[in-house]
């Protein structure tokens, strides 16, 4: 009986340890919930109707570029974090992407403001820390919206600058995440690797465990056919 109890003991074993395979995929991210993607979607929405506002609709090259780097960081986001499903390295190569197209919204509207000559909301002026504290606790399209088309374009611009510069931020300390991810557990292949590993090792025990099962066996067999046979003598002796 204890050699039977060990026997199903290890194929319990060998079920629960498949059970613990970690997966080969990575969980999938909800981009939409990230702080930095909803702080770009505030800047795309933002820069299109900035640039309806105050810049040309015709000739100026700068209305597509402002538009399109918005877009571009916002959508890289998306695509990075969908494709880090299976590749941290496309991940992080978009995430990048995303960061660079930011960068270059950020000079657009730099450029803007020093061009026009406008105020520059840096620390010391007087509207820095509220604008600071608002871009700080407000991620939400609704929470800007209201604001497109009342704020002037100093207030517009500096409120884009705001934003943009959050969100690299908050995808720097991202990206450092994912890196220490990435060196602690590795990439697909490792995950594969690993998972392979694992499950040989568990089909190996299993095999074992049932060799054991099947050994077991055969000597209860033999020890039911001796005591088959001294039965069989008792009667034929009576």
């Amino acid at each position: 009986m204890k050699e039977e109890f060990k026997a199903n003991k290890h194929q319990e074993d060998a079920v629960q340890a498949a059970a613990t395979i970690d997966a080969v995929l990575r969980v999938q991210t909800n981009w939409k919930e990230l702080w930095f993607y909803q702080k770009t979607v505030v800047l795309y929405q933002m820069t299109y109707v900035f640039c309806q506002r105050f810049l040309p609709k015709f000739g100026d090259r700068t209305v597509d570029q402002m538009v399109q780097a918005a877009r571009s960081g916002k959508q890289n986001i998306a695509e990075g974090l969908a494709d880090g499903v299976t590749s941290m390295e496309m991940e992080l190569k978009l995430l990048n992407v995303a960061r660079s197209s930011l960068k270059e919204l950020l000079e657009d509207y730099e450029d803007y403001i020093v061009s026009r000559r406008l105020s520059y909301w840096k620390v010391g002026h007087e509207r820095y820390d509220g604008l600071l504290r608002f871009c700080r606790n407000h991620n939400q399209l609704g929470d800007y919206e209201p604001y497109f088309y009342k704020w002037s374009d100093e207030e517009m611009a500096n409120t884009a600058v705001s934003l943009c510069h959050f969100v690299d931020k908050m995808m720097t300390t991202y990206q450092q995440k994912l890196d220490e991810d990435f060196r602690q557990n590795g990439g697909i292949r490792e995950r594969m690797t690993a998972a392979r590993l694992k499950t040989r090792a568990i089909q190996k025990s299993t095999i074992e465990a049932q060799q054991r099962e099947i050994e077991h066996l055969k000597a209860e067999l033999q020890r039911l056919k001796a005591e088959n046979e001294v039965l069989r003598r008792r009667l034929e002796a009576r």
